[in-house]
């Protein structure tokens, strides 16, 4: 079965980002896989155990993840979805790999702490694993809610081409929501009337399930063009497509990633070329 991955370290944030994949299967009828990486060090060096009881450490942890998403998995509402765990040892990015080589995984979700301060596993892992792993990606800030009709929103530019992947994962998700508008969110350096009827004719053929609203940034950064849009407009989900000449690819180095969180506290989700 299609699977929602959840990535977690037990903070308040990932309760919140859990919660919000919940939600989010129960839409999407998708199963939930909460997963949570050991870090290679974590209990051998740790005061009370050493290497002969580094398995009881290891099921110790593996009881902690279970009984964290029983929380979840005993709420009436989500009585319908299916909820899996794993417990891997490994740094984050290679536990998600291995996971993700051997499963369908429609959707990883990620907590953050939001506008009080990136903290928990999004912390110096978002943009690691947004650079990395290419496969949606959906950041969860702490003060965000799930809605459940949605207003997605897609920062873009002329060169942007979404992989075939990720097409079908909004599509999914704006046909499971029902929503029947998608805010397009331009972002160019110059308005040339007929390459944009050219971009907007290629992305109404890629959206099959709502009608393209389109917007325009000419003038400032891009970052505060979008900060400005998300400001000024309602939005529950902001779509950033990320490749390495993407101007909006520049949201992802580390010295921008806590502005983006930090002022919009909106759910973000991640698309690749």
């Amino acid at each position: 079965m299609k699977q929602i991955l959840l990535a977690t370290d037990f903070s308040v944030s990932a309760a919140n980002a859990m919660e919000y994949a919940m939600e989010l299967a129960k839409v999407l009828k998708l199963e939930v896989c909460a997963i949570h990486a050991i870090h290679p060090t974590e209990g051998i060096n740790n005061s009370t155990y050493n290497a002969i009881f580094i398995e009881n450490y290891y099921d110790n942890k593996r009881e902690a993840l279970r009984e964290w998403v029983s929380v979840y998995t005993e709420k009436e509402k989500y009585k319908d979805v299916a909820v899996k765990t794993l417990c891997d040892v490994g740094f984050l990015k290679n536990v998600i790999t291995r996971y993700i080589s051997h499963h369908h995984v429609e959707l990883l979700v990620m907590g953050i702490t939001g506008s009080t301060g990136i903290t928990g596993i999004v912390g110096s892992n978002a943009s690691m694993v947004v650079s990395n792993l290419k496969i949606p990606t959906l950041i969860v800030p702490k003060e965000s809610k799930f809605s459940k009709v949605p207003i997605i929103s897609l920062a873009t530019d002329y060169d942007t081409r979404l992989s075939a992947e990720d097409v079908n994962a909004l599509n999914e998700m704006v046909k499971g929501f029902g929503s029947d508008k998608l805010q397009v969110l331009y972002v160019t350096e110059k308005s040339d009337p007929k390459q944009l009827a050219i971009f907007e004719s290629k992305l109404k053929a890629l959206i099959k399930h709502a009608e393209p609203e389109f917007n325009y940034i000419t003038e400032g950064s891009p970052l505060s063009g979008i900060l400005a849009f998300v400001e000024s407009h309602e939005t529950d989900i902001l779509c950033l497509v990320k490749h390495h000449h993407n101007i909006v690819y520049r949201l992802f180095t580390k010295s921008t990633i806590n502005q983006v969180m930090n002022k919009t506290v909106k759910a973000i989700l991640v698309l690749h070329e």
